[in-house]
């Protein structure tokens, strides 16, 4: 014997034949995130301190200054930025143009400050610039700083222990980019330190550093 539904039964059942697609389209709309309107790709990486977002757009980071590539730390620097960003969404904050014209902002991933984030790598150096998160990166930066980790310990140095030999020191003044050099005997020589991770340089013999650009620093005593 067959047994028929009450019209009544198919009432009843209606509200869950409607609810369970609601639910399922909830759920898919909760777990899908909408790209942010203010949001933008990273493509790739110029260097340590420069991205290149979609539409081929290049955005250089406020507070972060990074080795160029061909000094020390210039590559562990540009593969840290790749780590951190490419292939992310991100957002551009307090973007400014430097003196070039060029873009330069606060780069964020969701809540994270990017900048801040590279500073803790210890392969870019602070760079002084006036944004609402100033004190909290230069901060930061004085704390990986004197871990005397990264640059700070594999590209600057008192003393060449790979060649002890080649102990002229080669020093790049930051205000009127001279370039001077110490020998051992020089008032400052003791204090100088080399500095790679700028273009700064060791060298063997005093006509090297003369070679390089390099003059004798006028608190040494002349010695050929």
């Amino acid at each position: 014997m067959i047994t028929r539904q009450k019209p009544t039964d198919w009432i009843k059942i209606l509200p869950i034949l409607f609810l369970v697609p609601s639910l399922i389209l909830n759920i898919f709309l909760l777990t899908t995130k909408t790209p942010d309107k203010n949001e933008v790709e990273v493509i790739g990486v110029v260097d340590g301190d420069t991205l290149v977002l979609e539409g081929k757009v290049r955005v250089r980071m406020r507070h972060v200054d990074a080795p160029e590539l061909e000094y020390c730390g210039g590559k562990e620097a540009k593969d840290a930025l790749e780590k951190l960003v490419v292939g992310k969404r991100v957002r551009l904050e307090e973007q400014i143009p430097d003196q070039y014209g060029r873009s330069m902002a606060l780069i964020y991933s969701g809540n994270t400050l990017i900048n801040k984030q590279l500073l803790t790598t210890r392969w870019v150096r602070y760079h002084h610039d006036v944004t609402t998160v100033a004190d909290e990166l230069k901060k930061e930066a004085d704390r990986v700083k004197n871990q005397k980790l990264g640059i700070f310990g594999k590209c600057q140095s008192k003393v060449n222990t790979l060649n002890p030999r080649c102990n002229i020191k080669g020093n790049i003044d930051k205000g009127s980019n001279v370039k001077r050099y110490y020998i051992p005997g020089c008032v400052q020589y003791a204090f100088t330190i080399v500095e790679q991770d700028v273009g700064e340089a060791w060298f063997c013999t005093e006509k090297q550093a003369r070679d390089a650009g390099y003059i004798m620093a006028e608190t040494c005593s002349k010695k050929e």
